[in-house]
C-alpha cells in the first residue's frame, strides 16, 4: 500500500512539473510575440526568436555574434542555456502542448507564404540535419494550419471579404487580382508535391486533397447562403472572390490526376439534391422551378468558377462514370447534368464542344453514358423510360448527325481507328438515326449518301465485327426510309433492339489471346488447332445399305459378275462385311415377296436420273451451266469420287479442278441452298489437292493471278488451298500396334516346347496331334484343338477352319498420323509468292483486293506452320520473310492485312528449328538473321504503336516466340561450339569472337 502511494505521489509530482514546464514555455512564447509585435529593429526579432529556441535546440549562440549590433550581442550571449535533457524535455512539452499551435497562429495566406518555400529544401541534395528539421517543422505548421485547423476553409471565406477586410493590402485589390487568387490556389494544391518522402500521411496526395475538397464545399456553401440571405445576387453573372478560389483549387486538383476524388465528393451531393426535386414533382421537373432553387445554383456557379477546359473535362468524364457506378437511373443522371453543366453548355462555346465532338467522337464511354450524353446535349430534353426522348427543337440533332455520319463514312476512318472507337461511333450515329423521321433525313444534306457510302466500305471489308456494324446502321436506315419493309443484311441484328455496344465493355479494355483474330470463317477458326477434323461422308441410299445384316441368308448373295459395271463412288459408302458372320449365316430362310410387288412409276424422275461414275461424266456436268440438276448431282458425288482415286483422276484432275472453280453455284442451285453448294465445291477442291496434289496445284496457280476469276473465285482457291495443307498435315494411317514383349519368352507349364502355348478363349480344349494324311512322312507336326461357340452363335453341324489371318487384325491396328505435307509445301508457296505485288487487269492486291492478300498471307503462314522442324521450313521461310518485310505488306492500311502478317510471322517463329538459326549464324548466312531482326522491330513497333488492340496484343505474341527462339539458339550456339572444342574442330574466327550477335 505504501508502495502504490510512493508511486502515485510520484506520478503527481511529475504532472505538476509538467504543467510547470509548459505554463514556462506557454509565457515565454506570449513574451516572443509580444516582443516580436513590438520590435522596431531587426536585431529585436533576432533576439527574442533567440531567446525561444535556444530553450527547444542545441545552438551555438556565438555563431550569431558577429551578425548583429553589438548592443544586442552580449543579450544573446549571457542567456543561460539549458543541458540537454532539460532541451529534449522543453521541444517535446512546446510541440505536444498548445505552445506550438500558439506559435504558429496566423492568417492562412500569411501561413502559406512563408512555410511553403521551406519544404523546397527537402529536395535539396545537401543532408545538413538544420535543413532536414526545418522541413519537418515546416510539415507540422501546414498539417496543423491546414487540415487541423481548417485553414483552406477559412482562406476562401478571406476571399469573399476582398476589399473589404483591412488586412488585406492596397495592391490586392487591382483588378488582376485573379492571378493572385490563381497563385495561391497553386501553391495550396502544391504542398504534396513539395512534401518530402516520410512526410505525415495527411499530406499524401489522396488525404490531402479529400480533406481539402471537403472544406471548399463547406466554405462555398455558406458563402452562396449568405449572399442569398444578404444581396440576393447569387444568380449574378459575376465570379464572387471564394467561388473563383474554389473554381481555381478544382481546376488544380484535377490538372493533378485527383479528379475521382473530387468527383466522389460531389456526387453524393448532387444525387440527394435531385432525388429531393423528383420526389416533391407529381408529373416532371420544371426548369424554372430548378433554376431558382439556392443549393441548384450553387452548383451552377460553381461549374462557372472553373475556367479551365481541361478540368472540366476531366470533371464531366469522370462524373459520368461515377453515374454509371452508381447505377443511377436516366432521369437521375438527365438532371445532374443539366443543373452542373445546362448553363456553361449554352454560354460557353468549350462546353458544348467537350460534349458534342470530343464525348462523341474522340472518347469512348459505356452505352449508357453515351445514351446520357446524347440525351442532355444532342436531344436537350428530359428523357422518358429506358428510352431516348426526341425534343421539341431538332436543329441539334440534325447537325450533329450530319457531322457524326461524315466522319464514319470515310474510308479512313475504317482503316484506321481503333475498333473500340468504331464500335462507338458507329453506336452514336445508329441513336442518333432512330430519333429521324423520313423528311429530316431527306432535309439534311448528304446524309443518305454519306450512309450509304459508310455501309458500302464497310461490307467489303472480311472482319466481321466491321460488317456487322454497317448492318446494323443499314437496318436502322431501312426502318428510316421505310418502317414497313426493314433490311436485313445480317442474322444477328433484331428487329426488337439492336446492341450497340457490339460486345465491347467499355470501362476497361480486352485483349483477345486469339493469334489471328479476323474474319470468323470455318478456316480461321481452326488456327489455334492447325488441324481439320475429319468428316463422314454420307452414302446415298440404295438398296444393299437398306438391307438387314443381322438377319442375312446365303441366298441374299450372289456370283460376282466380271462384267458387272461397278460405281467407284459407292466404294467408301460399301458396308463391310464381317467374314466369320457371313460364314455362319443361316441357310433355312426363303426369299422374301416384297421386292416383286409392283409400285407406281407415274411421279418417280430420280430412278431414271442417270448416276455419275466416271470422272470424265462429273467434268462434262460441270461444264453444262444450262443443266443445273446436273450440276448438283456431280457437286454431291464429286469428293467421294475423287476420294476414291480412279486411275484417270491423274490425268484429268487439272481440268476437274478448272471446271470446279469456275461452277457458278448461286446461279444454279436453289435460293436457300447456295451455302450447301459451296461446300460440297470446296470439299471436292480439297479433295483433288489431297489426292493429286502436284496437278492440281498447276491448275490453281495459274488461275489465282488470271483475270478470268473474281475475287470471291480467289478466295475459295485460297481457302481451299489452306484446308488441304491441314488435312495432308494430319493424315490419318493405320499401322499394327506394337507389342510389347520380353525378347525371350518363357513357359511356366511344364509341357514341351514344340507344343502349341495354351492360352486362348476360357472354355478351349487341349490340343491334338493331327497326322497328315498322304503323306507317311512329315518334316512338320500339325496340332488342332476345339474351340467354344461366341455367345450369339448357334452351331449347324458344320466344322469351321480358321486361317492365318485372324477376324480380329484390325484390334491390332492403331490410328497415326503422318504429316505428308512438307514435300509439297514449296509446290503451295513458291508459286503463291510470286508476283504477288504485281497490278494486273482485275488483280490488284496490294490495293482494292486486300482481302485476297489477307487470305494469302493467312494461308503461307498456315504452310509455315505444317512445316514446323522440317527442312522445308528453313528453305521456305528467307522467302517468305521478304515478302512480308515489304512496306505494302507489313505496313498496310488494311486491320485485317497487317493481323495477316502478325499471324504469319508467329508461324515462321514456331516452324524454325533452333539448331537451323544457330547453323545459320555459324555458316555466316544473313538472311535468316536479318529476317528475325525484322521481326522484332517490327512487332515492337507494332505493339507500340498500332491503332488496333488486336494487332499489337499478336504482336507481344510475335515478341515471346521470338525471345523463346533467341533463347534456344543461343543454347544451341553454346553446345556447337562445346562439341567444337571437345573434337578439335575450329568455328570460324568471327563467331567465336563474337563479332556475330544474335540480334534477333
Amino acid at each position: 500500500m505504501e508502495k502504490k502511494n510512493e508511486k502515485e505521489e510520484e506520478t503527481n509530482q511529475k504532472r505538476i512539473k509538467r504543467e510547470q514546464l509548459e505554463t514556462k514555455v506557454l509565457e515565454k512564447v506570449g513574451e516572443t510575440i509580444t516582443s516580436i509585435n513590438e520590435a522596431k529593429h531587426v536585431d529585436e526579432v533576432i533576439c527574442a526568436l533567440h531567446s525561444l529556441a535556444i530553450l527547444l535546440f542545441p545552438l551555438d549562440s556565438t555563431l550569431l555574434s558577429g551578425s548583429i549590433d553589438s548592443q544586442y550581442r552580449d543579450q544573446i550571449l549571457n542567456i543561460v542555456v539549458p543541458s540537454i535533457l532539460e532541451i529534449d524535455e522543453l521541444r517535446d512539452i512546446f510541440y505536444r502542448g498548445s505552445s506550438f499551435p500558439t506559435f504558429s497562429r496566423g492568417p492562412s495566406i500569411e501561413v502559406l507564404e512563408a512555410v511553403l518555400p521551406c519544404l523546397s529544401q527537402s529536395g535539396s541534395k545537401s543532408d545538413d540535419f538544420d535543413s532536414t528539421a526545418v522541413c519537418i517543422n515546416a510539415e507540422r505548421i501546414l498539417v496543423l494550419c491546414f487540415l487541423e485547423k481548417d485553414g483552406v476553409h477559412h482562406m476562401a471565406r478571406e476571399f469573399g471579404d476582398f476589399g473589404q477586410r483591412e488586412e488585406f493590402p492596397v495592391e490586392r485589390l487591382k483588378p488582376d487580382n485573379r492571378v493572385f487568387i490563381s497563385r495561391v490556389a497553386q501553391q495550396v494544391a502544391s504542398i504534396p508535391d513539395k512534401a518530402r518522402r516520410g512526410s505525415p500521411a495527411a499530406l499524401s496526395s489522396h488525404s490531402f486533397f479529400k480533406q481539402i475538397v471537403n472544406q471548399l464545399l463547406a466554405a462555398a456553401e455558406e458563402r452562396a447562403l449568405e449572399l442569398c440571405d444578404k444581396t440576393n445576387n447569387l444568380d449574378t453573372r459575376e465570379t464572387e472572390g471564394t467561388f473563383l478560389f474554389v473554381g481555381e483549387m478544382f481546376s488544380r486538383i484535377c490538372r493533378r490526376g485527383c479528379a475521382d476524388i473530387l468527383i466522389v465528393e460531389i456526387i453524393p451531393r448532387i444525387l440527394e439534391l435531385v432525388r429531393s426535386f423528383l420526389s416533391s414533382s407529381v408529373y416532371s421537373i420544371d426548369p424554372d422551378f430548378v433554376q431558382s432553387d439556392p443549393k441548384a445554383l450553387f452548383w451552377m456557379k460553381m461549374m462557372e468558377a472553373i475556367k479551365d477546359p481541361y478540368a472540366a473535362e476531366r470533371m464531366s468524364e469522370q462524373l459520368l462514370r461515377v453515374l454509371e457506378a452508381e447505377s443511377a437511373s436516366d432521369i437521375e443522371v438527365y438532371w445532374c447534368l443539366w443543373i452542373v453543366f445546362h448553363r456553361t453548355l449554352n454560354t460557353q462555346a468549350t462546353t458544348r464542344s467537350m460534349f458534342v465532338d470530343k464525348f462523341l467522337l474522340w472518347k469512348i464511354f459505356p452505352i449508357c453514358c453515351l445514351r446520357w450524353i446524347l440525351q442532355f446535349a444532342v436531344l436537350e430534353c428530359p428523357p422518358s423510360t429506358n428510352a431516348l426522348v426526341k425534343g421539341q427543337n431538332t436543329r441539334g440533332l440534325l447537325d450533329r448527325i450530319q457531322c457524326m455520319v461524315k466522319v464514319w463514312s470515310k474510308q479512313e476512318f475504317v482503316q484506321s481507328a481503333p475498333m473500340e472507337q468504331q464500335a462507338y461511333v458507329t453506336a452514336t450515329v445508329g441513336l442518333l438515326m432512330e430519333k429521324m423521321s423520313k423528311d429530316e433525313l431527306e432535309a439534311t444534306k448528304d446524309v443518305m449518301h454519306s450512309i450509304l457510302q459508310g455501309v458500302s466500305c464497310r461490307l467489303e471489308t472480311p472482319l466481321h465485327l466491321v460488317r456487322r456494324m454497317a448492318s446494323c446502321v443499314a437496318l436502322v436506315f431501312s426502318k428510316v426510309v421505310d418502317p414497313n419493309n426493314p433490311l436485313y443484311l445480317d442474322d444477328s441484328c433484331n428487329e426488337e433492339a439492336i446492341d450497340w455496344a457490339f460486345g465491347f465493355t467499355y470501362n476497361k479494355r480486352e485483349v483477345s489471346a486469339t493469334s489471328h483474330g479476323t474474319i470468323k470463317t470455318k478456316d480461321e477458326t481452326r488456327i489455334s488447332s492447325g488441324s481439320v477434323s475429319d468428316e463422314k461422308n454420307n452414302c446415298p441410299a440404295n438398296d444393299r445399305s437398306k438391307m438387314n445384316y443381322n438377319n442375312k441368308n446365303l441366298s441374299d448373295f450372289k456370283f460376282v459378275d466380271p462384267d458387272e459395271i461397278i460405281d467407284p463412288a459407292m466404294l467408301n459408302c460399301e458396308h463391310v462385311f464381317d467374314k466369320d458372320e457371313d460364314a455362319d449365316a443361316s441357310e433355312d430362310s426363303e426369299m422374301s415377296d416384297s421386292s416383286l410387288q409392283p409400285y407406281d412409276l407415274s411421279d418417280d424422275d430420280t430412278d431414271l436420273k442417270r448416276n455419275f461414275a466416271q470422272i470424265v461424266d462429273i467434268f462434262g456436268a460441270l461444264r453444262k451451266p444450262d443443266d443445273p440438276d446436273g450440276v448438283e448431282r456431280a457437286l454431291d458425288v464429286a469428293e467421294n469420287l475423287v476420294r476414291a482415286s480412279p486411275d484417270e483422276l491423274r490425268h484429268v484432275s487439272g481440268e476437274l479442278v478448272r471446271a470446279l472453280v469456275q461452277v457458278r453455284c448461286s446461279d444454279l442451285t436453289v435460293e436457300g441452298e447456295e451455302e450447301t453448294a459451296e461446300e460440297k465445291r470446296q470439299k471436292a477442291l480439297v479433295a483433288l489437292l489431297v489426292t493429286c496434289p502436284f496437278e492440281s496445284l498447276d491448275a490453281l496457280n495459274s488461275l489465282l493471278y488470271s483475270a478470268n476469276v473474281d475475287v470471291s473465285q480467289r478466295i475459295l482457291i485460297l481457302d481451299t488451298m489452306t484446308e488441304a495443307v491441314q488435312e495432308l498435315a494430319d493424315a490419318k494411317c493405320k499401322n499394327i500396334k506394337p507389342v510389347k514383349g520380353g525378347l525371350i519368352s518363357t513357359i511356366s507349364e511344364i509341357q514341351p516346347w514344340f507344343l502349341p502355348p495354351s492360352r486362348g478363349p476360357p472354355g478351349a480344349g487341349p490340343w491334338k496331334e493331327v497326322s497328315e494324311t498322304g503323306t507317311p512322312l512329315s518334316w512338320s507336326y500339325r496340332y488342332e484343338r476345339e474351340l467354344p461357340l461366341r455367345p450369339s452363335q448357334i452351331k449347324k453341324g458344320k466344322s469351321r477352319e480358321w486361317s492365318l489371318r485372324s477376324s480380329k487384325r484390325q484390334e491390332n491396328l492403331v490410328d497415326q498420323t503422318i504429316n505428308k505435307f512438307p514435300m509439297y509445301a514449296a509446290a503451295f508457296m513458291l508459286p503463291a509468292m510470286q508476283g504477288f505485288d504485281k497490278k494486273r487487269h482485275g488483280v490488284d492486291l496490294l490495293g482494292a483486293d486486300f482481302v485476297v492478300l489477307g487470305k494469302l498471307i493467312y494461308m503461307l503462314g498456315i504452310c509455315m506452320k505444317c512445316t514446323a522442324m522440317h527442312p522445308e521450313a528453313s528453305a521456305l521461310a528467307p522467302h517468305f520473310l521478304d515478302m512480308l518485310s515489304s512496306r505494302e505488306v507489313s505496313c498496310h492500311v488494311e486491320t485485317y492485312v497487317r493481323r495477316s502478317v502478325l499471324f504469319a510471322a508467329s508461324c515462321i517463329l514456331i516452324s524454325l528449328h533452333p539448331s537451323f538459326v544457330a547453323s545459320a549464324l555459324v555458316e555466316g548466312n544473313p538472311e535468316i538473321s536479318k529476317g528475325l531482326e525484322w521481326i522484332r522491330t517490327w512487332s515492337l513497333h507494332v505493339a507500340d504503336s498500332d491503332a488496333d488492340n488486336e494487332c499489337a496484343s499478336m504482336a507481344m505474341t510475335c515478341l515471346q516466340l521470338h525471345a523463346e527462339l533467341a533463347l534456344q539458339a543461343s543454347r544451341a550456339l553454346e553446345t556447337t561450339d562445346y562439341t567444337s572444342k571437345e573434337k578439335g574442330v575450329s568455328i570460324p574466327s568471327i563467331v567465336s569472337k563474337g563479332a556475330i550477335r544474335i540480334t534477333f
